[in-house]
């Protein structure tokens, strides 16, 4: 049984709830976060201005959210595959531009090592920098990007979960949803784009507001209203996703493993024994539910063409037109990346 469990009364933990009295009276993983994603994202800027001479990348394509190139972003950390893994479409001896080429197309061409950065690759030139999967929650495309995500990060997440479930508990539910956004798009998004933000995690954020809802339904004041609030919440992130650029790979896996994780970890108030089984239930069934998504996606994503076990998930983050080739190829395009 968790602490508030075994220190106070149900009655008194309902009233805790209706007052708004939370299991953690400030946010203390919150301003870390966002201060090491702020921190990190003037990195990226002082880091494209050294390459390129601006720190928003004017050429030789505009970042629209207004912040480096798309080398760049791959060199700092951005999830990208042919980087992580031996890429059959993107092989190790692929030119990519490099990260002071201004010229488009690019006349300055490096090898995929170089632009993938933190020390080339492992034995055999065999790509294998797995902290793909974990860096490019801390990275960020531009200012815009960054502005969303952090305010998103302190509405959501701060009080709605944070101040709720204990920084402890958050930082598990927090890291592994984005974690799992990035496992997620790696298996099933085109392989030469790059993706990376806080999108995933913060995603975990949504998911434990629907498990808080769901399982404390009988204490909401207005559980309806509540339950249209996450829905359209949910659909405009879900909608955003299909913006080009935006990974909704990110925010499907991040809201999949947020829900959960928040099952196991979001305190619950049982008011009668069966409502008490029942969580426990979920809870029981939700653990080694994460554990094999996990072995299952990560074991998918080393072989030769994991999206070849689902060749329809590539539409959940690409809508086909004209001008993406249908969502058809790699996505990389001629002498620069796609972010």
């Amino acid at each position: 049984m968790r602490g508030d469990e075994l220190l106070y009364p149900i009655e008194q933990r309902i009233e805790n709830r209706r007052m708004g009295v939370t299991r953690q009276r400030w946010p203390i993983l919150v301003p870390i976060l966002t201060i090491a994603m702020i921190s990190v994202f003037i990195y990226e800027l002082v880091l494209n201005a050294r390459f390129q001479g601006t720190a928003i990348s004017f050429h030789p394509t505009v970042n629209y959210m207004l912040g480096p190139g798309g080398s760049t972003l791959i060199n700092v950390g951005a999830r990208f595959v042919p980087c992580m893994k031996d890429v059959p479409e993107v092989p190790p001896t692929t030119q990519l531009a490099c990260m002071n080429d201004t010229a488009n197309p690019a006349d300055q061409i490096c090898p995929l090592a170089t632009v993938c950065g933190f020390g080339g690759f492992g034995p055999n030139d065999v790509p294998n920098q797995w902290f793909r999967f974990i860096l490019p929650i801390f990275l960020h495309v531009g200012i815009i990007h960054i502005l969303l995500n952090m305010l998103a990060q302190a509405t959501l997440c701060s009080y709605q979960v944070e101040r709720q479930v204990g920084s402890t508990a958050f930082l598990i539910i927090y890291f592994a949803s984005g974690i799992f956004g990035n496992v997620l798009g790696g298996n099933f998004a085109l392989v030469g784009l790059t993706s990376m933000g806080a999108s995933g995690a913060i995603f975990s954020c949504v998911a434990a507001q629907w498990v808080d809802l769901l399982a404390h339904w009988g204490l909401e004041d207005h559980p309806v209203r509540s339950l249209v609030f996450l829905i359209i919440e949910l659909i405009v992130g879900i909608g955003l996703g299909y913006i080009p650029g935006v990974d909704n790979f990110a925010h499907l896996g991040g809201l999949l493993m947020g829900l959960l994780t928040s099952v196991v970890l979001f305190p619950v108030i049982s008011r009668t024994r069966r409502h008490m089984i029942i969580v426990w239930i979920f809870r029981i069934v939700a653990i080694p539910l994460i554990i094999i998504l996990f072995v299952v996606l990560i074991r998918n994503f080393y072989t030769t063409d994991p999206s070849a076990t689902c060749p329809w998930c590539r539409y959940l983050s690409c809508i086909p037109t004209s001008a993406n080739n249908y969502c058809q190829g790699t996505g990389l395009t001629t002498g620069n990346t796609a972010f």
